[in-house]
């Protein structure tokens, strides 16, 4: 037992309740003024630790042992949940997962005193499957999930890192999150560069080819798109591995080859080759049709943008006024709600993404939706003679909204604001400055758009 006068100490084993998430979705124990954090401890479920290391009041810990199982618990879906850092708490039964989403949401917005109730979370029926979109690492150092193991090869892995890892690839067998029928496209990738000697990416020593995988499915359509990222254009390899890939895999509608030759960890494209198709895939969200190309951003999770939109058109009410929807991307929010306004004005700074969503506006038909290119407050400041809007849909990225954009958004003087953020830490601290610009907050709706994770879509409702 521990002493709760005292502070954790490095390598000291205690035994503890663990009574909450924290918002990286890790079991929380208390321990007097400290608290211990634990990835895969569940709430309700008592456990043996061991303290890693702490800064101030937290301590990293983990799990020895599992003394009493949490009542929320469940089996796990995946063979590689230990290790891998996809889910966060996979073996937490759904509802319980709904509901801690909704306390952390709450943990967020309560304080502030904006007199607002947070709603239950909008789950899924069936919480697996879900990801449209998988980005998966090559690595020449395959994590052993099993000591024992024998005849993998330790110097190529493609899959997902190790949390806390980053040189180590956990080589994925299965994932239980993303499309069915990725598992069968990321095994023959794997198999093929092994016949062929294709080296993997070293992120020490930043050599090798081969980078990354993208897998992109359309859920409505069944269209499948493959992004495979080399670090140098290759041809002659990448050719024969696709034309090879393809005559496995014909269900895979189009085949992109992209190259990034700098050694940051990222699989945006420096340039790219279309080996198959038409480089772009399709998914229907709603009565539309959106084109999806390799780098294109997309919600992750088909089946609830489907809601999420909904849920943002029930909100906006702009029954043929003027939407401007800020940071639009490829313009799904803003044409989901086409047929409900006068007038639809994205502005996104991104050029790909902005022809992207002009492209979208034009293959649905869509003729009463424009898309200015640029930065947002720069573009905003250029159109202060074009009127004022009825409806205003911000969906910031994750740092949400920069400091000059409150001021902006008061000059735009829009009686409706909807803040769509996936980063509710983030929005909540926007809330108050709103506040003071002379909105009041109406409504929080959070969506699970990531089961098994602690991120949580919330649509906030502000009103003049």
């Amino acid at each position: 037992m521990s002493d709760p006068t005292s502070r954790p100490r490095r390598g000291q084993k205690l035994e503890v309740p663990i009574v909450e998430l924290d918002e990286r979705g890790r079991g929380v124990a208390r321990v007097g003024r400290w608290s211990l954090v634990a990835r895969g401890a569940l709430p309700g479920s008592r456990v043996r630790l061991e303290v890693l290391r702490g800064r101030g009041a937290r301590h990293e810990a983990r799990v020895l042992e599992v003394l009493e199982p949490s009542p929320d618990g469940g089996p796990a879906h995946c063979p590689h949940l230990r290790h891998c850092g996809g889910c966060a708490f996979q073996e937490l039964a759904y509802p319980a997962q709904l509901r801690a989403l909704r306390g952390a949401v709450e943990a967020l917005v309560d304080p502030l005193g904006l007199g607002v109730p947070v709603e239950e979370v909008a789950g899924m029926q069936r919480p697996f499957a879900y990801r449209n979109k998988m980005e998966y690492t090559f690595g020449t150092r395959r994590f052993r999930e099993d000591p024992s193991e024998r005849g993998a090869p330790a110097d190529f892995a493609l899959g997902l890192h190790v949390p806390g890892r980053h040189e180590k690839v956990i080589d994925v067998q299965h994932c239980a999150i993303h499309f069915e029928g990725a598992d069968e496209l990321l095994a023959g990738m794997r198999d093929l560069c092994l016949e062929r000697g294709l080296s993997a990416w070293d992120n020490r020593r930043h050599t090798g080819l081969l980078r990354y995988l993208v897998l992109r499915h359309g859920f409505r359509t069944g269209e499948t798109l493959v992004n495979l990222v080399t670090s140098a254009e290759a041809e002659e390899e990448v050719d024969a591995l696709a034309a090879a890939f393809l005559e496995r895999h014909p269900q895979v509608t189009t085949f992109v080859h992209s190259v990034q030759s700098r050694p940051a960890a990222t699989s945006q494209a420096e340039h790219q080759r279309v080996l198959h198709g038409s480089g772009r895939i399709h998914e229907r969200v709603g009565q539309l049709l959106y084109g999806i190309s390799a780098g294109s951003f997309f919600q992750t999770n088909t089946l609830q943008a489907e809601r999420l939109f909904a849920a943002i058109a029930e909100e906006a009410r702009v029954a043929g006024g003027t939407l401007y929807d800020l940071y639009c991307g490829a313009g799904t929010i803003g044409l989901a709600l086409a047929a409900e306004a006068g007038l639809v004005r994205g502005f996104e700074v991104v050029p790909s993404a902005v022809r992207d969503a002009r492209a979208n506006a034009r293959e649905n038909g869509i003729e009463n939706a424009e898309f200015i290119e640029g930065d947002v407050l720069a573009s905003l400041a250029r159109e202060g003679g074009a009127g004022s809007p009825d409806v205003v849909i911000v969906d910031p990225p994750r740092a949400g909204l920069e400091a000059r954009m409150i001021p902006a958004l008061a000059r735009l003087g829009a009686p409706r604001l909807i803040y769509v953020s996936c980063n509710v830490a983030a929005a909540a601290g926007d809330l108050p400055y709103l506040r003071a610009a002379g909105y009041r907050l109406e409504r929080v709706r959070p969506f699970d758009l990531f089961p098994h994770t602690p991120h949580v879509e919330v649509i906030f409702t502000l009103v003049k």
